[in-house]
């Protein structure tokens, strides 16, 4: 197996729940290193774990190959068992017909997965 071209660390936090929140992101390519950050001032926990994924991925100048570790299970869940998939074949509806939840993140996060192979 060939060693990925990009790995992505990403993490997010809220101080209560809306409340001010941050995410950071690292990124590491052939050794260098670029971290990013960012935060919002009324937020979530899972709208800032979903923001570093996102500034990540959008910080890329060409489509790449990424290994994107993170903690938060409603992202890596929404990936791997195949729910943001399902989600956007339903019109971006969850399987009891409620509507997805920061559906606009959700919405980014797969176009840029349409552009970066990414494993999560």
């Amino acid at each position: 197996m060939t060693e990925p071209k990009l790995k992505i660390w990403t993490d997010g936090a809220c101080k209560f729940n809306p409340g001010p929140g941050g995410w950071g992101a690292i990124l590491v390519y052939n050794g260098i290193e670029k971290e990013l950050s960012g935060g919002e001032n009324e937020t979530t926990n899972n709208r800032m774990e979903l923001m570093a994924a996102i500034a990540a991925m959008e910080a890329l100048k060409e489509p790449c190959e990424i290994v994107l570790t993170s903690d938060s299970k409603y992202l890596v869940d929404a990936i791997n068992k195949g729910w943001l998939d399902s989600w956007r074949e339903r019109g971006w509806k969850k399987a009891d017909k409620s509507p997805v939840l920061n559906v606009e993140l959700w919405q980014r996060i797969s176009t840029l997965l349409e552009i970066h192979k990414a494993t999560f």
